[in-house]
Order: structure tokens, then C-alpha cells, then sequence
């Protein structure tokens, strides 16, 4: 009688969590037992590299979900989409939508998840920006704070990190004023802008001065029309100059200095070139000397940056990462994983339903201390009607530096910094 009376329970309970997931079956895909989330991602393409490390991440917090017994006792699966440009994101959505997918994990690029977010407030979907850096509005076409969350930091705060470390930190190694002559040179799209303009904005902020801006038009910018960029920036003598671009792009501005011997202090970039790897392939001891302000990566987050779950989570997902893919987890690759897990661990579960206004709604109530994510990150994400509407206000940024031709150290902040700041010479 026992038995029976425990086997009618359980059967109630499982009929009863049936019934409240079952609101989302056609809300996001899957059938009675899954649960499908979509994934956008450049897997080809000029973003190719981070994205494919970006979706890797992302998938490893769909198995450490599962692992823990999924949603409700549902499996997650993701459905990825490899969208290599901006102009194919929409009809991408648009497929996902059809299929009865319409919350989706994306992009690692900024250029992709403009018209992804755009798209996802037309279908009455949910875009979970696990790394692209962009500023989104409403301008946009998008509706942050409803259809549209980052949980990485946004770009203008990178940029204004960058010369917020400058003038703090590395001036007084310097041995320079608080005066420094700033140049900032920006690929002009919806990344470049972002990170650029947020450089600018803080150095007109903070007692600098901007002795120029350069935005450029990547898809045409060759050899003359480098030497000619790095000319005018030589024109406006700065000490300080300031690079958010993607990495041909960047590893082409930097020889195109080094060639002209422009004469620097410091030269600081963001997270599609100065902080891969490749950056420094490329240029030897060009790269040596040189910052970037970025996210974390899986091999230099400190553990007692992070909570209980952080710690567990990270030694879990380094672990995971380099058994299966035979390398340390990029910057790219731990943003994928901390951010998906903030929805697959947190979010999801803790929604009445999967239905994208609740989960919407959810993740707007739901918040998490510094730390809690893997990359030390928490989770507070601005509501609807805010300047920074949908942004997360307990991202996690820090600044690198190419300490020699193969390794870049974590220097700022102090809670994850891996080696001590030093003013290293930089080739010019």
C-alpha cells in the first residue's frame, strides 16, 4: 500500500511538472522529454575562431545541465546555426522560429546579434547574448530588457575600463600626468563603435585628452589605406593609442606603427584582436608590452574570485573543455559557457514556463552575486525603460598583457590578476 500510495504521488508530481513545462513545448522546441534551444554562432567566417569557441562553451553548460537533470527533469539540446555574417541572422531566427524554437543562445559577434535582436523582437523571441559586445537600442530594432539580454559586458564598458586603467594604473609607471594625449582608432560597425566610442567617451570623462578618433571601414582598409590611417594618427602625436578592431584588421594597424615608428607610451586594444592568441603569432615581439581590456579566460580566473558553484562550475568546464578539445578554454569559450549556464543552470529552471515572456521576466527578477558564473561574473540584468536596458550589471571585464611573444598574464583588478603590472617597452 505504501508503494503504491508513493508510485501516485510520484505519478502526480510528474503529470503536474508535465503539465507546467508542457506550457512551452511549442514556445521552445522539443518534445515531452527535451527541451531545444537554438544557437547562433559564426562557425565559419572571419569570426569563425571565436565563435566556434564561443558555441563550444555554450554547449558544455547544455551538458553540466543535463548532467544536473536538465530543465524540470527535461534534456536540453541545442539547435546550432552557423550564421557567418550579419545579413544571414534573420532568416536564421526565422528558421528557428518555424521549428518552434524561439529562445536562443547567440552570437559572439556584434554585427550578428544586432539583426538577431532585431529579428527576435518581430517573432517574439528571446536573444541570451553570451558574448557579443555591441550596444543594442531600440533604434536598433531590438527590445533590450525583453527580447534581448547580454550577460558579457557591454563594449562600451571595455573601452572605458581600457582608459580607465591607463589613466589610473599605468600612468603613474609611466612616470606620466594625468594629461595623457589619447588616439582612438575603431573599426566602424556596431562592435567598433560600441568599444571605440566608450574609449572616447571616458578619456573626455576623465581629464585626458583626445587627440583624435579614427574610425575605419574594414572591408577596405589595405595596405595603403593602413599606412595612411597610421599617418594621420601619427599627425595628432599621441601617447596612448587605443585599437577596437577585429584581428586582421588590428594585427594590420600594429605593423603598419611599428613601420612607421610611432612613438608610444602604451597602446591598448579589446577583445577580437589584442587578447587572441593569433594576435601574437603574428606579430613576435610586436605584441609584447601591449593590453587588452576583455573577459576572462578558463585558465586565469582565480578560484577565490568565485563562490562555491563558480569554483565548481569552472574546474568542471576546464576539465571538460581540454579532455575534448586538447586546449585551455579562450576568453570566448568561458563567456559561452558562464553565460549559457546562467540560463540553463539558473534561469530556465526558475521560470513558471519556457515561454520567452516569462523567461524574460525571470531572468529580469532573478539576480546572483560576483562570482556565482564561472568567469566571476554575477547576474543583474538592467530592466526595460533603463539607459543600459538588458545589459548585466555584474559582468566581469580585465585587462591583459602580452608579457612576452607567447603569454599573456591577467594584471587588473587585483582579484584576478595572475602577475604583477609592469610597464614593459613597447616596440615602435
Amino acid at each position: 500500500m505504501v508503494t503504491r500510495r508513493r508510485r501516485l504521488a510520484a505519478a502526480t508530481v510528474a503529470l503536474a511538472l508535465v503539465a507546467l513545462l508542457g506550457s512551452g513545448c511549442g514556445v521552445v522546441g522539443g518534445g515531452r522529454d527535451t527541451v531545444t534551444l537554438g544557437a547562433l554562432y559564426p562557425i565559419s567566417g572571419t569570426q569563425g575562431p571565436g565563435g566556434v569557441d564561443e558555441s563550444r562553451g555554450a554547449r558544455l553548460a547544455v551538458e553540466l545541465a543535463n548532467r544536473d537533470g536538465g530543465i524540470g527533469g527535461r534534456r536540453v539540446q541545442l539547435r546550432l546555426v552557423d550564421v557567418a555574417a550579419g545579413a544571414a541572422a534573420p532568416a536564421a531566427m526565422r528558421r528557428l522560429k518555424a521549428d518552434g524554437v524561439d529562445v536562443v543562445l547567440g552570437t559572439y559577434g556584434s554585427t550578428i546579434s544586432a539583426p538577431a535582436a532585431a529579428t527576435a523582437a518581430q517573432e517574439g523571441m528571446l536573444l541570451w547574448e553570451t558574448g557579443a559586445v555591441g550596444e543594442l537600442t531600440t533604434d536598433d530594432g531590438a527590445e533590450p530588457g525583453r527580447s534581448f539580454f547580454r550577460v558579457a559586458p557591454q563594449g562600451g564598458h571595455l573601452g572605458q575600463a581600457a582608459v580607465d586603467f591607463v589613466r589610473d594604473q599605468l600612468s603613474p609607471l609611466l612616470g606620466a600626468g594625468p594629461t595623457l594625449r589619447y588616439a582612438v582608432a575603431y573599426v566602424d560597425d556596431a562592435y567598433g563603435r560600441a568599444v571605440g566610442l566608450g574609449a572616447v567617451h571616458e578619456v573626455e570623462r576623465g581629464g585626458g585628452v583626445l587627440a583624435g578618433s579614427f574610425p575605419y571601414d574594414v572591408h577596405h582598409l589595405d595596405g595603403p589605406a593602413t599606412a595612411d590611417l597610421v599617418s594621420r594618427i601619427a599627425d595628432v602625436h599621441p601617447d596612448v593609442l587605443f585599437v577596437s578592431a577585429y584581428l586582421d584588421d588590428g594585427v594590420a594597424i600594429r605593423k603598419a606603427t611599428i613601420a612607421a615608428h610611432l612613438p608610444l607610451k602604451a597602446s591598448i586594444g579589446t577583445s577580437s584582436s589584442y587578447c587572441m592568441p593569433a594576435f601574437a603569432v603574428a606579430l613576435g615581439s610586436g605584441a609584447v608590452g601591449l593590453f587588452a581590456s576583455d573577459k576572462p579566460d578558463g585558465a586565469q580566473v582565480k578560484p577565490d574570485a568565485l563562490t562555491d558553484e563558480g569554483r565548481r562550475t569552472l574546474d568542471w568546464a576546464r576539465a571538460r573543455f581540454h579532455d575534448r578539445y586538447h586546449e585551455e578554454m579562450s576568453p570566448a569559450a568561458l563567456s559561452g559557457f558562464a553565460n549559457a549556464w546562467a540560463l540553463v543552470g539558473h534561469v530556465l529552471p526558475a521560470s513558471p514556463s519556457l515561454a520567452p515572456a516569462d523567461v524574460a521576466a525571470t531572468a529580469l527578477a532573478l539576480k546572483l552575486p560576483a562570482g556565482t558564473l564561472a568567469n566571476g561574473a554575477g547576474l543583474d540584468l538592467a530592466p526595460p525603460g533603463q539607459p543600459d536596458a538588458g545589459e548585466n550589471r555584474a559582468a566581469v571585464s580585465v585587462i591583459w598583457q602580452w608579457v612576452d611573444a607567447r603569454t599573456q598574464a591577467v594584471v587588473w583588478p587585483p582579484a584576478f590578476a595572475t602577475r604583477p603590472l609592469v610597464a614593459i617597452p613597447i616596440e615602435t
